[in-house]
């Protein structure tokens, strides 16, 4: 049988998020309800483990975070797992194959929203990162431009690491649908980016099938019952 790969989850408490926009100036609010996030994003090893795959570039250490790996790869990433684990997916899927979030909320793996995202990201802080860039995050100043193994960096202040740099990381949320269409979100600045990008505000995006090798994930489980 085969072994499943542990994965240490941090509770977030509820809260409420104000998400902007740099491109069309536009800003929000969210409330959160309580989840837990993974402490680290998804090493290559916990990657192969569920799916038999290693799809990253960086090749030499299995604790390094998987890159090279799509949103779709993602979502089905967290599907396998939570079938593996015996918890409920939280995903569906439509006629076409494209993925939907289950309602209510199960207790299987998912991708975190990008409200909890950068909610989970700050962590209670205000500033543009939860401390100084150097001690939190692999970036293009001090990466050599390559990826590192998770965990290296200083967290911040809920425990959370590398919510910043090392690896770019998907969320659930469409980006832009009326712009973008099924493009979706991506937070956190990598291994390859100038500082301006490493912040908890940034939001970038790609297609759904895009994959690169400054990009993975982490998971998240909705807290039920």
């Amino acid at each position: 049988m085969a072994t499943l790969p542990h994965i240490d989850l941090t509770p977030v408490p509820p809260g409420q998020v104000t998400l902007t926009d740099r491109r069309t100036q536009r800003s929000w609010s969210v409330d959160l309800a309580p989840f837990h996030l993974g402490t680290l994003p998804v090493t290559q090893d916990q990657y192969a483990q569920v799916t038999g795959e290693r799809p990253s570039t960086a090749r030499g250490d299995d604790r390094l975070p998987v890159e090279t790996v799509s949103w779709r790869d993602a979502v089905l990433f967290c599907n396998s797992l939570s079938q593996q684990e015996e918890l409920t997916p939280a995903y569906d899927f439509d006629a076409q194959g494209e993925p939907l979030l289950r309602e209510p909320a199960t207790d299987g793996y998912r991708l975190p929203t990008e409200a909890e995202w950068e909610y989970a990201c700050r962590a209670g802080t205000t500033g543009p990162r939860y401390g100084p860039l150097d001690d939190i995050a692999w970036h293009r100043g001090n990466s050599g431009e390559r990826p590192h193994e998770p965990g290296g960096r200083l967290p911040n202040p809920w425990g959370l690491h590398d919510m910043l740099g090392n690896v770019w990381e998907w969320c659930w949320d469409l980006y832009d649908p009326e712009v973008y269409g099924t493009y979706r979100v991506l937070r956190g600045g990598g291994w390859f980016d100038e500082h301006w990008s490493c912040r908890a505000s940034v939001r970038r995006r790609s297609h759904p099938t895009f994959r690169v090798d400054d990009v993975g994930f982490r998971v998240a489980r909705s807290t039920t019952g």
